[in-house]
């Protein structure tokens, strides 16, 4: 009886990961889960502090990278600082809802902290590349799954009226740590060296941990303190090991071949492969699928997370090559090339916060104001792209990137908004922490990508700008320009020419190319759109006026509305049924 009973009250994938009521049973103004003032300000700030230094290991390598080469004698293989991170953390965010939810969020992030701090620690040690690498890939699983895990409590301990500032916040986290993160390793690594901005965070890291294991409370019943065997036992039985390991798999060999200065096939046709059978696993055989495949068939959700990947892959792009542009281009030291991310970042956490506090007051469609800020973040990409020159104002470019943060910053807060506005409440949080892994991507995306994007251009430049001046024999300070944007400060002369006019050229490209995918990110968001003909259009409005199940938003055309993906079967099944009734009759046509 007692098993019987563990059963019935095992949560599903779309319980509430503190076993609070669902959203549903909740109105606007309350929490889910009363928590004091003190209890809920520690949860804030230092899961804001873990966001702050997992976003810090993202940019610090902009500025650090070149002393970090120089020490371990790795000018060719800079692009993996960044990479062996992000990878990591992309591998493992994917299992980090599941896991919360088998183990609870607060052991999750205790145990997360613990492999942060060792990965942090083994870092700031590490005697050659090798062990570097090392460190910064447990680092980067000691990360993932941190914002997934930050969202998720924000959904679970505020209210709707509140969520979107909250989520907001989080944003903020996120990107302080961004911005402080080039700009301190600027800073220490001239006057103490790389390995200290590691040694700093480690012990931090490993005391946030148990601070957050006790200010999080406990879902009734939870047994996370407990070490019984069989409570354990239990536990890790229901843990997906195919499915995660296919997944972890899939997201390595792609990110792994991307990240590569020279892209191969057969990495790229066995990371499909992997995806292919983990979509079986998930399908056909697991019992508790790490990704619901009810969940990942819903066109909302899908395209949504799909927008938010293509648009953050966009986003990285700036935050990753604005400072290399800012050292080389404008020959700015590596603390002040470091600040110019702090106004776009500043820009970022504004945008997330204004629209949360100001306009996201409810749950709502936010439909057309997710196109607009797709379509103005697309415009902000251009324009920097055509101010990443020499000669243009300083006050120019900082003012884009301070447009191009504020922008992207609402547009994250908008989509996430608007996607639980069109799903149903029971799977808010699986396509919450959904969205939260296809955003967490696009830094591996951004750096894996992005980046043997940009060394692809910048070699090709190179090569093309020497062969012009008839100067060959430069295949190892092209190997040195390629890791450590610092070397072009020790060129003269022509070589010096040449190094400036490629990094400003392979700069305005990725941009270009980050220019282009927010407009592919614009088109997939408005693919949550129901087009239809005006026929069929008018039965969707007459059914809705009955009580108002079916539309989220009607753009007053003659063809397209916001359908509410929960009741997106219905609908269908109710119109095919209407429609096989009126095709018998000889006076209507067909309507689809």
């Amino acid at each position: 009886m007692a098993a019987e009973r563990q059963r019935e009250t095992s949560p599903s994938e779309a319980s509430p990961l503190l076993g609070a009521s669902s959203p549903a049973e909740t109105n606007e103004e309350s929490s889910p889960i009363a928590l004091s003032f003190g209890r809920g300000l520690t949860i804030v700030l230092s899961m804001g502090l873990l966001l702050f230094i997992q976003a810090t290991n993202m940019s610090m390598m902009t500025t650090a990278q070149s002393d970090i080469a120089a020490d371990l004698d790795a000018f060719a293989e800079t692009t993996w600082f960044n990479s062996a991170y992000l990878i990591a953390m992309s591998s493992v965010t994917p299992l980090a809802g599941r896991l919360s939810q088998i183990f609870s969020p607060r052991l999750y992030i205790l145990f997360s902290c613990i492999v942060l701090s060792i990965g942090l620690l083994i870092t700031a040690i590490a005697p050659t590349l090798a062990w570097f690498l090392l460190g910064r890939a447990v680092s980067g699983c000691g990360s993932g799954g941190l914002l997934v895990t930050a969202t998720i409590l924000a959904l679970d301990l505020t209210s709707k009226k509140r969520r979107g500032l909250f989520i907001g916040l989080i944003n903020v986290g996120v990107t302080t740590g961004v911005s402080s993160g080039a700009v301190l390793a600027g800073l220490l690594t001239p006057m103490y060296g790389w390995r200290i901005i590691f040694w700093v965070q480690a012990p931090i890291a490993l005391l946030l941990g148990p601070v957050q294991f006790m200010s999080i409370p406990s879902p009734p019943g939870d047994d996370s303190g407990s070490l019984h065997r069989s409570s354990i036992l239990r536990k890790l039985a229901k843990v997906d090991y195919a499915g995660a390991l296919t997944l972890c798999i899939t997201v390595f060999l792609l990110l792994s071949t991307l990240a590569s200065p020279q892209i191969t096939v057969i990495p790229l046709f066995l990371s499909a492969v992997s995806l292919a059978v983990f979509l079986a696993i998930e399908s056909k055989f697991a019992s508790e699928p790490i990704l619901p495949m009810k969940v990942l068939k819903m066109r909302s959700v899908l395209l949504t997370c799909l927008s938010g990947l293509i648009s953050m892959v966009a986003r990285w792009s700036v935050l990753f090559f604005t400072p290399v542009y800012a050292m080389v281009v404008r020959d700015w030291s590596p603390a002040s090339a470091g600040l110019i991310l702090v106004p776009t970042n500043a820009g970022f956490g504004l945008g997330g916060v204004l629209v949360g506090w100001i306009h996201i007051r409810k749950s709502g469609s936010y439909y057309i104001s997710c196109l607009i800020v797709f379509l103005l973040f697309a415009l902000a990409n251009l324009v920097l792209a055509l101010l990443s020159t020499p000669s243009s104002s300083t006050v120019a470019y900082l003012t884009s990137t301070f447009f191009n943060g504020l922008f992207v910053g609402a547009l994250m807060n908008y989509s996430l908004s608007h996607l639980l506005h069109l799903t149903s409440p029971d799977v808010h949080y699986v396509v919450s922490a959904l969205l939260g892994m296809a955003r967490g991507f696009a830094g591996s995306f951004g750096s894996a990508a992005g980046g043997g994007f940009f060394q692809r251009q910048l070699k090709q430049s190179l090569e093309r700008g020497f062969a012009v001046h008839d100067l060959p024999g430069r295949e190892d300070l092209i190997r040195k320009l390629l890791g450590s944007p610092a070397t072009v400060k020790t060129l003269s002369g022509i070589e010096k020419s040449i190094a400036i006019d490629s990094y400003e050229q392979a700069v305005k490209t990725l941009l270009l190319g980050g220019c282009v995918l927010a407009l592919i990110a614009t088109v997939a968001q408005a693919g949550v759109l129901i087009e239809c003909d005006p026929s069929v259009k008018a039965i969707i409005l007459k059914y809705d006026e009955e009580r108002h199940d079916y539309i989220v938003e009607d753009l007053d055309d003659d063809r397209h509305l916001v359908i509410k993906e929960s009741q997106l079967q219905n609908l269908k099944a109710r119109l095919g049924r209407e429609l096989d009734d009126k095709v018998m009759q000889p006076d209507e046509s067909e309507s689809e």
